[in-house]
């Protein structure tokens, strides 16, 4: 294991998670939805005073991630492995946070579709810019 190109790959896909979670949150129809649930989610400022904490628990997450890719790669082809990953990501996190989340908030179905979606694309190009980066010998 390259320790080196496990830290460039977590800072890869930390900022391509960021990125990308960006660009979705921010889309008008996505957004509104969370502010129809304001006593289940933070108000913005609430948000951004715990977003350093959020921000290096995310970093170690893609840390953790890109060990496992590390671990895990059994030489496949390229970008179709890398994708794989990626989708077994997006069902793990589907069904260990967004479901859960319907389950035990008081949330609408349309958010927590809009959430697997969201997340099933952004966790698939996690697990895409992992593979990019995390090059094995």
């Amino acid at each position: 294991m390259n320790y080196i190109r496990i830290g460039l790959t977590a800072l890869a896909s930390f900022a391509a998670y960021f990125v990308l979670g960006g660009l979705t949150f921010a889309v008008p129809w996505f957004r509104n939805e969370f502010l129809k649930y304001p006593g289940v989610y933070r108000p913005k400022e609430g948000q951004l005073s715990h977003m350093p904490a959020g921000m290096i628990a995310m970093f170690v997450a893609m840390v953790a991630l890109a060990v496992l890719y590390a671990l895990l790669y059994q030489g496949g082809s390229g970008f179709f492995e890398e994708a794989r990953f990626g989708v077994l990501i997006a069902v793990f996190f589907a069904c260990t946070f967004v479901v859960p989340n319907h389950l035990n908030l008081n949330i609408g179905l349309l958010l927590t579709v809009q959430q697997a979606m969201a997340y099933s694309v952004e966790w698939t190009l996690v697990g895409i810019t992992i593979g990019l980066i995390y090059k094995p010998a």
